[in-house]
Formats: C-alpha cells, structure tokens, sequence
C-alpha cells in the first residue's frame, strides 16, 4: 500500500529535518498513545500524546494550546497552570479538540496544524531523550525525530506538564 504524505512529513521535508515514518496500523483504527507505543515496540517515555488545552476564564480568549506528554503519563493540569500564571485550564472535549485541529483524536500533531494557531508546551521530561515519537496527523502512523528538531519546528516551549 503507498503511503500518502502527511502535512506533518511535509512541514519536516521542507526545513530538512530527517525523521522516520512508522506506521502502526494500516487500517488507521484508534489507539491510545500506550497502545501506539507497544505496537510501535518502543518504550512509552519516548511516545507522546497531544492534547488540545484551553484556558479558562477571563484569559480564555487566549491561544488554545497543544501540550505534548509521554505516553505513559497523565498531564497536570494544576501544575501547568500554575506554571504559565493561569488561573484554570481544561482539556477540549473530542469535538472542541477535532474542529480546532482539523484532525482526528489520535491523530493530533504539533506538526500538522496551522503555524502559529496553538501554543505548544512539550512536558520537561523530553530532556531525557534524544528521539520523540509523535502523530504524523493520521491515525496509525507515527513520527520518529528529534527532540531538538521537533522543539525547534513548533517552537514549543518545555513545561512540567506531566504528573506521575
């Protein structure tokens, strides 16, 4: 089967950043970022999940957020906003999270939406890797690069994002 290339892949084709396309399930089923990782054979520290945060309250107008954590760990809420100063955030419910991406839940990629529409906060956690796996904006196919590379194409900032 050939495989389409992603805008993810695009973006990263076009600044000359190598990475590595894995696909995990060609039948681009739903998998939660641990399952993505045991069928990718990879340890869960070095899959993340994106998750669309919003701010809530008088700063609610604000940029929607992109927060990357590992596959193996739950995000804070508290603590990232205390974090960035806010008062309250939530996570967007599956409809909110799909209409401001354009994508699918599963699918969600920093590198596969618009430049500059969502602030992207990646958990500190990524210091202890070299390597990230991330969606490639469709559901069953990853992203290998590196972390460097990856903070530098989406202008994340790093963030104690991630409980235990």
């Amino acid at each position: 089967m050939a495989r389409a290339k992603t805008n993810a892949a695009r973006l990263l084709d076009a600044r000359g950043i190598p990475y590595v396309v894995r696909v995990y399930d060609a039948d681009r089923a739903f998998h939660s970022a641990d399952e993505a990782a045991d069928l990718l054979g990879v340890p869960g520290e070095t899959v993340y999940k994106t998750l669309v945060v919003l701010r809530e309250g008088a700063r609610a107008a604000g940029k929607p957020m992109l927060v990357l954590v590992p596959s193996n760990r739950q995000t804070d809420l508290k603590k990232l906003a205390r974090t960035l100063g806010e008062k309250k955030l939530r996570m967007a419910t599956k409809a909110e999270a799909e209409r401001l991406t354009g994508l699918q839940i599963g699918a969600i990629s920093p590198l596969a939406v618009r430049s500059g529409a969502f602030e992207v906060l990646v958990d500190e956690a990524v210091r202890t890797i070299e390597r990230i796996h991330i969606s490639a904006g469709i559901r069953g196919v990853d992203l290998e690069v590196g972390v460097a590379d990856l903070l530098a194409a989406t202008e994340a900032r790093l963030s104690p994002a991630a409980g235990p």
